[in-house]
């Protein structure tokens, strides 16, 4: 994973700069400078979506008491619209589900309007808000999604 790093940061980057958010890779966003520590040393896991040797999306899981909570689920601008999103997200689910998660929640920027759709049409629920941690102090809505038989990918 750390080879891609670079990459991943600059992808989020430039979609924090699309919605005129703030992107702290020193802070708020410091994970990223280690992910392999923030997830998968942690039980969780980080996926790249990689296309000419060039990364375009991500995601990831992170393990927590509830459950699973979905994170980094970013696509670059010109690959939205070809259902890469759902492709990243369910993933995701996927092995939450084997990792024996019964919950996933998704925190989202308010401004992150196509995600809300996605995870709507994923079978996620909005459940909440919050004012996030970040420096900008920016409206979050909480998804959450029950795992299992009963709501089979």
């Amino acid at each position: 994973m750390e080879h891609h790093t670079e990459e991943v940061i600059s992808l989020i980057r430039g979609v924090f700069t699309e919605y005129k958010a703030v992107f702290d890779v020193v802070g708020y966003d410091s994970d990223l400078l280690d992910i392999n520590k923030h997830y998968k040393d942690c039980g969780g896991w980080f996926w790249v979506l990689v296309d000419d040797e060039r990364v375009v999306g991500t995601s990831a899981v992170r393990r927590n008491k509830a459950g699973c909570e979905l994170k980094r689920v970013y696509l670059h601008q010109s690959y939205r619209g070809r259902g890469l999103g759902r492709v990243l997200t369910e993933r995701a689910l996927q092995w939450a589900t084997e990792a024996g998660c019964n919950v996933v929640v998704a925190w989202s920027d308010a401004r992150f309007l196509e995600s809300h759709t996605m995870y709507n049409r994923l079978g996620f629920e909005r459940f909440s808000e919050r004012v996030s941690g970040d420096s900008e102090g920016s409206l979050e809505y909480g998804f959450r999604r029950t795992l299992g038989a009963q709501s089979a990918l």
